[in-house]
């Protein structure tokens, strides 16, 4: 009989991968929201600049908001150039991620079919290949038979109500494990010196100066665990951006709204890429572990909530069965919701506000776990040096006043 102990053969795991420390009374860098892009932009912070005295403030558990209730899709085949660059420059840090953090992140580039089901649907993806093609983007133009070829579950009967007529497709598009990203990042500035600080909300701001002047400032940041002074501010909220900016009186075009996603039972391999609708208005991946991830547009109203609805489940199975007939007999495992902040042009708002030493990095709506390892990195770059990084420069707030709009709403997909 064996005396070896349960569990021994099993590596060894520390009680957790970063410190869980007492906030300091001041730090040069505060940056609000303790997910994937406030997570990133420590991180590259200490790599890129060498700045460590940083917090990262987080109200509820580091990972717990957006970056735990996503679905994963990583692409850069977005439509205007200014889009473009700025996901392609995260997709090819998606690439060395996993290096560069020393941690596992189960990056799979399984490539992700747009389909077209109309003939305008094909002149607009046409359109937008070319276009990612000429910014040096993987992407071409496949006609049904080739969509077959890459998905063969993919329904491209000519007798259904939206016929599969074509589709762009990225080869270099994946998927990566949401948890492990934040927490390979999280680690990595954790070691570096960075405070996490979980269980900290932001109640308020200490200001002096006049925004009318522009004198304004933020000189410290009023807590749920006391009063902490800071250099510079970076505001990475997502769907709560709005509601912290507000208290400092800045106007924003931001509206929050829920975001529901839903995953199966847990099957065999059977989806080798991911595949998206807007016609029948689903898109739809299988995970590491074997369920498949469906998801659809936002919900029409304003909230805050973070649960599922059957009426939305309802419409994402069925579209989901209308282009996969083979998902009939696959079972719901749990769905949710994520809040997910928009703007008018679907097109985040990145950069400086009325108050000299705050940026502002919000209105990714759905796009917001593509980018961020490039937002990360382009926003360290601006705390750093004062500079806005010209990846982000074309998505600061007042485009919103000047009309340079960045119009994404083609490109931007079904959700994702």
């Amino acid at each position: 009989m064996s005396t070896t102990p349960p569990g021994a053969h099993l590596p060894e795991h520390p009680d957790a991968l970063w410190r869980n420390p007492e906030p300091k009374r001041s730090y040069d860098v505060v940056i609000v929201g303790g997910g994937g892009h406030g997570l990133a932009t420590a991180h590259y912070l200490v790599k890129n600049h060498g700045i460590t005295d940083v917090a990262v403030l987080e109200k509820g558990w580091l990972a717990g908001g957006n970056m735990a209730r996503n679905t994963t899709l990583i692409r850069s085949n977005y439509l205007l150039d200014e889009s473009a660059f700025v996901y392609e420059h995260a997709l090819t840090l998606w690439e060395g991620l996993e290096e560069d953090l020393g941690y596992p992140i189960l990056f799979s580039q399984r490539g992700v079919l747009n389909l077209a089901h109309t003939e305008q649907d094909v002149r607009d993806s046409v359109r937008r290949v070319e276009a990612n093609r000429l910014n040096g983007i993987d992407a071409e133009y496949l006609g049904p038979d080739d969509v077959a070829k890459i998905c063969p579950i993919v329904n491209v009967s000519h007798d259904i109500r939206y016929p599969v007529l074509g589709a762009t497709y990225q080869p270099r598009a994946g998927i990566a494990k949401h948890d492990y990203v934040a927490w390979g990042f999280a680690r990595r500035a954790d070691s570096a010196g960075v405070d996490l600080i979980q269980d900290c909300e932001v109640l308020d701001f200490l200001t002096e100066g006049s925004v009318a002047d522009g004198t304004a400032r933020v000189t410290g940041i009023r807590t749920s665990r006391g009063d902490i002074a800071c250099g510079q501010v970076a505001l990475c909220a997502a769907g709560h951006t709005s509601t912290l900016l507000d208290r400092l009186g800045v106007d924003t075009p931001l509206q929050s709204h829920p975001l529901q996603a839903l995953v199966s039972e847990l099957l065999e391999p059977v989806h080798p890429t991911i595949v998206m609708s807007n016609a029948v208005h689903v898109y739809v991946s299988q995970a590491h572990k074997g369920e498949l991830v469906m998801g659809a547009g936002v919900d029409s109203y304003n909230g805050y909530g973070q649960r599922g609805a059957f009426h939305i489940i309802e419409r994402q199975m069925a579209a989901a069965v209308e282009l996969f007939p083979v998902f009939a007999r696959a079972h719901l495992l749990r769905s949710w919701a994520g809040i997910v902040d928009v703007t008018p042009d679907a097109s985040p708002i990145v950069g400086r506000t009325p108050y000299a030493n705050v940026l502002v990095n919000s209105g990714w709506g759905t796009g917001g776990f593509k980018v961020t390892p490039g937002l990360g990195w382009c926003l360290a770059h601006t705390i750093a040096t004062g500079e806005l990084h010209p990846h982000i420069a074309p998505f600061s707030l007042d485009r919103f006043v000047t009309g340079a709009l960045v119009d994404e709403h083609g490109a931007a997909g079904v959700a994702h």
